[in-house]
């Protein structure tokens, strides 16, 4: 994007893209995050400006949580966004830090994924802001992500204290127009550091202090939020009053437009006098959030009473038409929403690997070899589904290696093995390698290695040779990790290798010691392979014995019915990528490569 003073002062933009301005215009220095969606976008938005902000993927959320941490006691502004679990992973550093405090401002993106579109879980960390006594404030659209981020910089510096803005995957995607007034990326000076071990050293001593300053410190802000324009009361009828938040306000904007809103934007600390004196306005009040009951729980503890509903709100991702089953309740104007009636007619469309991709041949060979499969986060996950079959648990990024340890340990037996990308082994597998080498559990890690964080949208990582910023940088060879943390059986095969990756998987897990096998195949998309070379069948030698189809390609299509239930393998040549895999599992020489 142009970010000269001659660009437009209103742009179309994303909530993600907004967050990248707002920062840019706030005077961020650093900005580090690990790619997980809804938040990806961020950071690959802030790279644009990077003559102004030092950005950068970090291996994982603590990491990035870590790095802003040390630039905001630095002095300087700084930024880190994760999805909602990686903020699981950032916890650690962050309830100290609460603690420590915040010198140049700190910035933190939960980004929650209410109904899991792309997540393991459905987690609302507004509840990890209570719990750390932190503000969060909650846009509704991109104009608020734009302006509560520069906010939030603010607030972080005045209070001293990390401030969270939550978004979620509504408003990280949907676009929106955004007036950007003067918009011109700024630099600013770091606030001259000052070293002050009671402030930076959280001992027992100096901690308790701390404790007793956070509780000062929230109560402060609890009077700054009542007060703040991020939140507003929207006069209408008296008969409802709703109190809401982020993108559920504009569900409740289209559906109860002539009713009195207060919208929170700054919703933590919450802000009690404001909601009370809104409750004594209106007849009834009621609370419409997405997720977690964060603000009912609150209002009903402050006395107030709230009207009671049977329409869900609660669970999965909020719509117009809940809000509109809520109308129907509470004022029976108008009628429930229909339910959308499925097509019939169109084909099920299953989640399944690119064709080409490399994991396909590693999950294959493990099913054939009976292998019970602990898995990590990825698109691997994929491997799970027929008809590979070929996966057994998934927990979350880094457990692979662990959950086999702990099943070996309780006694399971049988070929077992940990499966995980090379992205998620720089995250958190490497821990879980070292630790089940050193207490001599005989693991077997098969590393699916394609040189790219494939399933966030092809980022870079340690093993890829570049950074965020597009510069070149050391490449990360996990054998030699491997190596040195002690493992002696280190084995690196190519994935389209099927014979070979049979032979070397069954000879690890076979072995009773620990072991990591580099399966390595490139990323056909990063890679732009997906055009490499094309295979067809030849319709004459195909017997129609349905091996071929046990690889689940996408690229593998029905042809002539041989027999009843048996049908000749047809190639599109429109997905091909001519990996081959196909090709090794004829027994009849019946797939050729012809390009």
């Amino acid at each position: 994007m142009n970010t000269n003073n001659n660009q437009p002062q209103k742009v179309f933009l994303s909530g993600n893209e907004a967050i990248a301005h707002g920062a840019a215009q706030a005077g961020c220095t650093v900005a580090s995050a690990y790619p997980g969606t809804p938040s990806t976008e961020i950071l690959e938005n802030i790279a644009k400006f990077k003559e102004t902000i030092n950005c950068e993927w970090a291996v994982n959320e603590k990491v990035a949580m870590e790095t802003a941490i040390g630039a905001s006691i630095g002095g300087a502004r700084s930024l880190c966004a994760m999805k909602h679990v990686g903020l699981n992973v950032a916890m650690d550093p962050l309830m100290t830090f609460c603690y420590v405090g915040a010198t140049g401002g700190f910035v933190f993106i939960s980004a929650d994924d209410p109904g899991m579109h792309s997540s393991q879980n459905e987690q609302d960390n507004r509840n990890l802001a209570k719990f750390a006594r932190i503000p969060v404030l909650e846009p509704s659209d991109s104009q608020e992500a734009y302006d509560m981020t520069q906010a939030a910089f603010e607030i972080s510096e005045q209070f001293h204290v990390p401030v969270m803005i939550r978004m979620t995957t509504r408003t990280s995607h949907s676009s929106s127009l955004v007036d950007l007034g003067d918009f011109k990326p700024k630099t600013r000076d770091l606030i001259p550091y000052v070293k002050n071990i009671q402030k930076t050293i959280p001992v027992p001593a100096f901690a308790r202090g701390q404790r007793f300053a956070a509780q000062e410190r929230t109560a402060a802000m609890e009077k700054a939020s009542a007060a703040s324009s991020l939140n507003r009361v929207e006069s209408g009828d008296k008969r409802l009053g709703f109190v809401t938040s982020a993108v559920a306000y504009q569900y409740v904007k289209e559906i109860f437009p002539e009713f009195s809103i207060l919208k929170l934007g700054w919703s933590n600390p919450l802000p009690k006098d404001l909601i009370a004196d809104f409750a004594k306005g209106v007849e009834k009040l009621v609370v419409v959030e997405e997720l977690d009951p964060f603000l009912e729980d609150q209002i009903k503890a402050m006395g107030l009473t709230v009207v009671k509903h049977e329409t869900e709100l609660n669970m999965m991702e909020l719509n117009a038409d809940r809000l509109q089953n809520l109308r129907n309740e509470l004022l029976g104007d108008v009628p429930k929403a229909k339910k959308a009636a499925p097509d019939t007619t169109l084909p099920t469309r299953p989640p399944t690997l690119c064709a080409g991709c490399g994991h396909r041949a590693v999950f294959y060979v493990l099913h054939k070899l009976g292998a019970i499969v602990n898995g990590d986060i990825g698109c691997y996950t994929l491997g799970a589904f027929a008809p590979l079959n070929a996966m057994d648990t998934t927990i979350c990024m880094g457990a692979s290696i662990n959950v086999s340890a702990g099943m070996k340990k309780a006694g399971v037996k049988g070929r077992m093995c940990s499966v995980l990308g090379d992205s998620t082994f720089f995250h958190s597998g490497l821990t879980g390698a070292l630790s089940a080498f050193y207490n001599g559990t005989p693991v077997t890690t098969v590393v699916l290695d394609n040189r790219i964080t494939a399933m966030t949208g092809q980022q870079d990582n340690p093993g890829t040779g570049r950074t965020l910023k597009g510069d070149p940088a050391p490449v990360t060879e996990i054998a030699d990790v491997a190596k040195a943390m002690g493992y002696k059986t280190v084995v690196k095969v190519s994935c389209d290798d099927l014979p070979g990756l049979e032979k070397t998987l069954a000879e690890a897990m076979d072995s009773n010691e620990p072991a990591l096998v580099l399966a390595y195949a490139p990323c056909r998309i990063a890679a732009k392979l997906t055009k490499e070379g094309l295979c067809e069948v030849d319709p004459a030698a195909c017997k129609a014995c349905g091996a071929c189809f046990k690889l689940g390609c996408p690229a593998m299509t029905r042809g002539a019915e041989v027999r009843p239930g048996f049908f000749q393998m047809k190639i599109d040549a429109s997905l091909c990528s001519g990996c081959k895999q196909c090709q090794q599992l004829c027994k009849f020489g019946a797939i050729k490569r012809i390009k």
